[in-house]
């Protein structure tokens, strides 16, 4: 009888590299979130229900913070797609340096980009003189929250969306267009539907970087109570006040609200890949 041949795996099988994805995701996500919700639930519900939930200045940053976040996702979904189609389907001089450029805020610290915004938007700036002068304040506004959360989501979009851009052949438009097609039913009924995972995908990303971010925002938003505080800031003033609950409630609200709208969206992306 012919022995049975066993294949040998230059990669480690499934049992190994399933106990090591259990243990890194536990170490780095399960457990920190677990202290969270631990810490929280050493309160009575009457508690966290008055610090995180019906609390006006806490309210008010929820709605801050994700709406300015939802409206800078949103802006980065039709300019990330702007941009992502610019460098895929034209060559121009500086395409490279552009490119770099959409990667730029992967890379420069938060707090600078925050201080640079300020510098040029303020009243006094280079750019935000020139709307003061129309009444338009800029800075220490929630419009300036939203052009900060703006800049850090861009290449989020713009990197989830090129991939998708470049696997699109160009036959299939030339196709639509001999048959009659208009280049707005070209751009609905072959481009859309084929890069609109991929959208959904990079508004996601975009609109979570958003929803935490702290150092970009923090300069630029002037930190007003019930006007321009973000929830993030107000987690540090908690665990400033020594309020360790009252961050830990205000934070699983945040995960909790977070993760559902992500999820949501994650439906969505799967409805749209099974229509396609």
């Amino acid at each position: 009888m012919a022995k049975k041949r066993t294949s040998h795996r230059v990669l480690p099988g499934f049992g190994l590299t399933f106990g090591f994805t259990v243990f890194y995701t536990s170490l780095i996500v399960l457990i920190p979130l677990a202290g969270l919700f631990f810490l929280t639930s050493q309160m009575t519900w009457a508690e966290f229900w008055a610090k995180a939930v019906t609390d006006p200045r806490v309210v008010a940053s929820y709605k801050l913070s994700f709406g300015a976040a939802f409206i800078a996702a949103i802006i980065n979904a039709v300019f990330g797609f702007l941009v992502a189609w610019v460098l895929v389907r034209y060559s121009f001089w500086g395409k490279r340096i552009v490119d770099a450029l959409v990667d730029l805020p992967f890379a420069l610290p938060t707090a600078v980009s925050g201080i640079a915004l300020t510098t040029l938007y303020a009243h006094t700036g280079w750019i935000g003189q020139w709307f003061d002068s129309f009444g338009i304040r800029i800075a220490y506004t929630p419009t300036g929250i939203v052009l900060a959360l703006t800049l850090i989501g861009l290449p989020f979009v713009v990197r989830t969306v090129q991939p998708a851009l470049e696997d699109l052949e160009a036959e299939l438009e030339e196709a639509a267009s001999s048959l009659g097609a208009t280049r707005g039913q070209t751009f609905r009924r072959v481009i859309f539907p084929a890069i609109l995972p991929s959208l959904l995908s990079g508004f996601t990303l975009a609109f979570a970087r958003a929803v935490g971010e702290f150092g970009s925002v923090y300069f630029i938003a002037g930190n007003m109570p019930y006007k321009t505080e973000i929830a993030p800031l107000l987690i540090i003033i908690k665990l400033e006040q020594y309020d360790y609950h009252g961050a830990a409630a205000i934070g699983v609200v945040m995960l909790l609200a977070s993760f559902t709208f992500i999820f949501i969206i994650n439906l969505l992306q799967a409805w749209s890949r099974r229509h396609q």
